[in-house]
């Protein structure tokens, strides 16, 4: 990865590992997509070929002032419309926690995906665990700025969760990697994940029968 790319990457602290494990001329599906920017990164540098998916108005508007293609629509009605092994690459970075059915998504990912990425606020993060046991409230931290009565996270889990639903789905998990919030890695984060990773990170496929 190239330093323009890195740079602008580092505006979100999971965009820099997902484009590194993304090969060249991939065809990318990117779910929740925002503004673009990591389709748009991956074109750029990377030769990727795809498409975002957004609900937001404006972000869709954004979106298409990169130059990325867009649809517009709600990930919990699922990805029917897309065929079966469409892409390499089906993102969904910090928006798994949004969903309404979260494991109907995961399946759908690699129904239309050889791969999956996945990344998401690691609720067993120790200040998490620190604010509930010491405290007695919902936490709020720089992952998870919001409110208990106006949080857009339904479905939060943990490290520990994930890796438990991906093996009653039949998936691998090839390549996992927790993260400080600023996209830091640690000795700590490698030792025990769980406890110190703000965000985890995930890329996983169909396993091998």
């Amino acid at each position: 990865m190239n330093d323009r790319l890195e740079k602008a990457a580092l505006s979100r602290a999971d965009l820099n590992l997902i484009a590194q494990w993304i090969p060249p001329k991939s065809r990318v599906l990117d779910l929740g997509c925002g503004n673009g920017l990591l389709l748009k990164l991956l074109r750029a540098e990377k030769s990727v070929s795809g498409y975002g998916i957004e609900l937001d108005t404006e972000k869709v508007a954004a979106c298409i002032e990169n130059g990325v293609n867009v649809i517009q629509t709600n990930l919990d009605e699922g990805l029917a419309y897309f065929d079966s092994d469409s892409f390499d690459f089906v993102v969904l970075s910090l928006t798994l926690q949004a969903m309404h059915k979260p494991r109907e998504l995961l399946e759908e990912m690699l129904r239309v995906g050889r791969n999956g990425i996945v990344t998401f606020p690691n609720f067993a993060y120790w200040r998490n665990r620190t604010q509930i046991a010491l405290r007695g409230k919902m936490p709020v931290s720089r992952e998870l700025p919001f409110k208990w009565y106006d949080t857009p996270n339904i479905h939060l889990c943990t490290i520990q969760d994930f890796e438990v639903l991906c093996s009653e789905l039949g998936f691998s998990i090839d390549q996992s990697v927790a993260l400080r919030g600023d996209g830091r890695q640690s000795p700590l984060l490698n030792w025990l994940p769980n406890m110190f990773g703000e965000i985890s990170m995930h890329k996983f496929s169909k396993r091998l029968s």
